[in-house]
């Protein structure tokens, strides 16, 4: 039986992209806001008080930031930062293989790196500023949407644009080795000729993250098995420190 569409919620979706703009800046005033995001004014205002009021967001001097209650709510939960594989550990991971290495987590149906070590600035630029790469065109991305609730993985698969079929059914032809696994090794979907090899980071018993290494496609093919090997046996070190 097909599960339903997790349906979205506007109001929740405009909380979700003010807290995302605050977080990316230094402060933003009232109107910043409003202009980020092309919110009506008044809308703004009730929305960022009630997120100020509920210590989501702090006010100095007219000037918004990114409050207490984020960081909370996850302590309470027990769910710090991934405190598994940190970045000592994909520093090792470069040092191994000579290749871009990436800490990766998914939000809102999107990638995120956490944690690189690369020699040159691209990937630098993607981590520090917090830009997103897609689910469906990295290694990692398909790590995490393997690691998927079902329920969030075909809403996500079924409202692919038309253009991105191939690589839903690319997907779909490897998920279930790659659920088993945690292994996604040169899927060939990436643009500009790079390609990766990446794992699946557990905590109690759910993907919560992948680490990667990321280089041309001729080159991740090649090198495909000894990659696989290498992140296979970091992941059993970080396993076992964990206990």
């Amino acid at each position: 039986m097909t599960e339903p569409m997790r349906p979205r919620h506007r109001t929740v979706d405009r909380v979700a992209a003010i807290l995302e703009l605050v977080a990316r800046s230094e402060g933003l005033t009232l109107t910043d806001i409003a202009q980020g995001l092309d919110y009506p004014l008044s809308t703004t205002q009730g929305l960022v008080n009630g997120l100020t009021a509920t210590g989501y967001l702090d006010e100095r001097d007219k000037r918004y930031t990114l409050g207490m209650a984020p960081y909370l709510i996850n302590a309470m939960a027990g769910r710090r930062p991934i405190e598994v594989v940190n970045q000592s550990e994909i520093d090792a991971i470069f040092a191994e293989t000579g290749l871009v290495t990436v800490l990766a987590i998914a939000v809102d149906e999107r990638v995120f790196y956490l944690h690189h070590a690369a020699d040159g600035m691209s990937y630098r630029y993607l981590t520090e500023n917090f830009l997103p790469r897609s689910l469906l065109r990295t290694s990692s991305g398909w790590v995490l949407l393997a690691g998927m609730e079902r329920r969030d993985l075909w809403s996500y698969l079924r409202t692919r644009p038309e253009e991105q079929e191939g690589y839903v059914e690319a997907f779909l032809a490897a998920a279930g080795d790659i659920a088993d696994t945690g292994v996604c090794a040169s899927p060939a979907v990436a643009e500009r000729g790079v390609d990766g090899v990446s794992v699946a980071v557990r905590q109690n018993g759910r993907t919560v993250a992948a680490v990667g290494v990321i280089g041309s496609h001729e080159e991740i093919a090649a090198r495909r098995e000894e990659l696989v090997e290498v992140l296979l046996r970091r992941r059993r070190g970080w396993e076992a420190a964990a206990g």
